[in-house]
This record gives C-alpha cells, sequence and structure tokens, in this order.
C-alpha cells in the first residue's frame, strides 16, 4: 500500500494565479502561460513535482524537528544527572552511548572535530623531502607513496588529513624525521567541530547492531 505525508495544507502552492478571471500559470522564463494552452502530460507532470517536492520538504522539516528535540532531550537527561549525581554520560569531546534497558536500542551521540593545518606542515614537508632523497635507495616503495600521497591535495585544494595521520603512525627512527612528525603535530588546529547523533536498533541480544536510516539516499 502507497503512503503519504499527511498534510493540512500543501507545502507548495499549485502555481495558478487568476488574473481578471483568467488562470495563468508561469513559465521558465518568467512569464506568465494561460493554463488552457499548457499540455496535459505537462500540468500532470507539475503536479507530481510539486506533491513530491511538497512530501521531500515536509520531511525535511519533520527532521529537523526531530534533530532540535532530541539534542534538547539529551541535554535535559544530562542536566539531570549533573544534577543527581555530579556525574555525566561520555567522554571529554563529548561521545556518549545511550542504551535501552532490554539492550535492544541505543543512541549514540558523537562529536567529529573539524581540523586544519597551520604552516608548520610545510615544514613537515621540506623535512620529509629531505629524508626522500636521502633513503632514495634504501626507502621502501610502500613508505615513499604514504608520504608523497600525505602531502597531495584534493579537488578542492585541501590536504588529505588521513594520509597524513599515516605518517605519525610510521615507526621510522631519523632525527629528521622525527622533527618532521613534531612539526606535523604542532600544525593540527581544531577549528570547530559538528555533533551527530545516531539511532540503532537490534533484533535480539546476539545481533549486530543495526542504524536506523534516515538518509533517504540510504532508505
Amino acid at each position: 500500500m502507497t503512503q503519504t505525508i499527511p498534510q493540512d495544507t500543501p507545502a507548495i502552492p499549485d502555481g495558478r494565479i487568476e488574473v481578471h478571471g483568467k488562470v495563468y500559470m508561469g513559465d521558465g522564463k518568467g512569464g506568465l502561460t494561460p493554463v488552457e494552452n499548457i499540455k496535459a502530460q505537462h500540468l500532470l507532470q507539475d503536479e507530481l513535482v510539486r506533491e513530491i517536492v511538497g512530501d521531500a520538504m515536509t520531511l525535511s522539516d519533520a527532521v529537523s524537528g526531530f534533530k532540535e528535540a532530541t539534542f534538547n532531550r539529551i541535554g535535559a537527561f544530562d542536566a539531570m544527572l549533573a544534577q543527581e549525581y555530579n556525574a555525566s554520560i561520555g567522554g571529554k569531546k563529548g561521545n556518549k552511548t545511550f542504551t535501552s534497558v532490554d539492550g535492544l536500542y541505543q543512541v549514540k551521540v558523537a562529536v567529529s572535530d573539524h581540523l586544519e593545518f597551520g604552516p608548520e606542515l610545510q615544514v613537515a614537508k621540506g623535512l620529509t623531502d629531505e629524508c626522500l632523497r636521502e633513503w632514495s635507495a634504501d626507502s621502501r616503495p610502500e613508505i615513499r607513496s604514504v608520504i608523497t600521497n600525505a602531502f597531495n591535495t584534493d579537488k578542492e585544494g585541501q590536504i588529505n588529513r588521513a594520509e597524513v595521520f599515516k605518517l605519525l603512525k610510521l615507526d621510522i627512527d631519523d632525527a629528521r624525521w622525527n622533527r618532521a612528525m613534531d612539526a606535523i603535530r604542532d600544525a593540527i588546529r581544531t577549528v570547530g567541530s559538528t555533533t551527530y547523533v545516531r539511532c540503532y536498533k537490534r533484533a535480539s541480544h546476539d545481533a549486530k547492531f543495526e542504524p536506523v536510516v534516515i538518509d533517504l539516499a540510504r532508505a
């Protein structure tokens, strides 16, 4: 059975305009066209588009309302815990997990930091370039690849953070290399953060938690 989204009033008007007793619709050039001159299939297509986009707008508003209400509920719960026990759930960064009594449902709050690199990164690049030139005959191809990829930029001209962090995991006993890694650490700046709420469910205690999908593209 096809389900429709209940609406008290349409999210999008039907586009019809009455002028001196005659009904028009706007055209793609900003003018007006008498409805009687518009092909039937074009009117049907117009109705279809308005219904779907209207439903999407209603869903978008509902998701925004859900997000705001969820953060308010979590904030109220945290405030209650702080007042009752002088404690809160989660770590320093704000990541936390709430679980139902039966263990079948979870709400997770995840805080993702927005990072950027300061000018120290260019110092690190210069030092790693020197290391590569000196190790040219002895360095393994996979290490050269990791170093090269770390300082390549993407389509937006941004450094690939994941590749840079791979460098910090390499165990290389070289004073110049260690100075380069110190420069990378000093280059890392936290410029903001985004908080996400994700919901999970599972059918039984031995089953894996599955996300409750709200993303239209993944539904």
